[in-house]
């Protein structure tokens, strides 16, 4: 295991310490997971989103909104949220809100550019009229590159062109994003970023079409797990990995503005496994025999094959992944079993927050 990790804590809670910090789409898997990491750096901590996207949902399950200020809002509002940068004044601004599931991206294409494009112009413009932002992050996804199905990874310069309307809107706020900081942010008034992340796992993901949760629902209730597309490979990480990546490119940047640009963050290679594959590391971890079926439901669209180069991340921040992703299944399992156990899980949470910095 590298120290990155441990070293980044010590800058990670002595910069956030006392910041007011606003993060989009705070009741989600990965929000919650934010939120409780800034709370725990000793952040001020604000969230703006729709009301938790799943039932049952992370941010109820931790209570998670008793250690925060919690706005309930659409980011397609562009005046309510201008009132909450108001009454904020935020110093630091992650953007996680979003319609995040490619095959809902199908059934309601839509929704899913009216809140992943017009939501980002949004927000960005909330940040351009808010004097109080010094630092800005805009969370993508590694679906943002035209996937020419290709085996080495994607990189920071490589053309944008999402194909389906998840991956297209995600391309789009990149764009929106980029436009915005030559027309308004040249001046050095924000330091603006986007991170293009891989796939993330980890305890308290209750969403529906992820192969994880299909994993966990499955075995919880004892029966075999259906695999849709059990030969496509994907970049997989713990949820923990991202964040930490996130937390560390908005201190940095605002900092120095130089550190400002575009970030891919996921796994060594070793790590992009296909979904088979992480279906058996699953059945191991969870064991009770547990098994998983192959049924190719000849759905829409999805890509094959997908990964990231990650060596600008690596380069600029000395960043290294800290675990493997058995590990990174395993800490969702001992998660989840905790959960269904009725543990306290704010506190579980915390455990494996430390465990991960320290």
């Amino acid at each position: 295991m590298s120290n990155w990790t441990k070293d980044i804590w010590k800058e990670i809670s002595g910069f956030y310490k006392g910041k007011r910090v606003l993060v989009t789409g705070h009741t989600g898997f990965k929000g919650s997971w934010l939120c409780r990491i800034l709370d725990l750096a000793g952040a001020e901590v604000f969230g703006y989103s729709l009301e938790p996207p799943t039932d049952p949902s992370l941010f109820y399950v931790a209570g998670i909104e008793d250690k925060m200020k919690s706005y309930i809002g659409d980011i397609r509002d562009l005046e309510q949220m201008k009132k909450v940068f108001e009454e904020v004044k935020p110093e630091v601004v992650f953007h996680l809100a979003a319609q995040p599931i490619v095959r809902d991206s199908y059934k309601d294409p839509v929704y899913t550019y009216e809140t992943n494009v017009m939501g980002t112009v949004h927000i960005l413009e909330c940040v351009r009229t808010c004097s109080s932002v010094k630092s800005f992050l805009n969370v993508t996804t590694d679906k943002v590159y035209e996937n020419k199905e290709w085996e080495y990874g994607y990189r920071e310069n490589d053309p944008l062109d999402g194909y389906d309307p998840y991956s297209n809107s995600k391309s789009c706020s990149e764009l929106v994003t980029h436009s915005y900081v030559k027309s308004f942010f040249h001046d050095g008034s924000v330091a603006v970023s986007t991170s293009r992340a891989g796939n993330v796992i980890g305890g308290g993901d209750f969403a529906n079409d992820r192969i994880i949760p299909d994993c966990i629902r499955a075995a919880s209730k004892g029966e075999d797990i259906i695999v849709r597309n059990p030969h496509s490979t994907r970049p997989y990480q713990h949820v923990l990995e991202p964040l930490a990546v996130y937390m560390t490119i908005a201190m940095k940047q605002y900092e120095d503005r130089a550190f400002q640009g575009y970030y891919n963050v996921g796994p060594d290679d070793r790590d992009c496994v296909t979904t088979g594959n992480l279906a058996d590391i699953f059945c191991t971890a969870w064991g009770q025999g547990q098994k998983w079926i192959n049924q190719y439901d000849g759905g829409p669209h999805e890509a094959n094959f997908l990964k990231l180069d990650c060596s600008k991340i690596k380069r600029t921040f000395g960043w290294q992944p800290r675990y493997t992703v058995q590990e990174a299944v395993e800490k969702t399992v001992e998660w989840t079993k905790a959960y269904l156990n009725g543990d306290d899980m704010m506190e579980f949470m915390d455990r494996q927050i430390l465990e991960f910095f320290k």
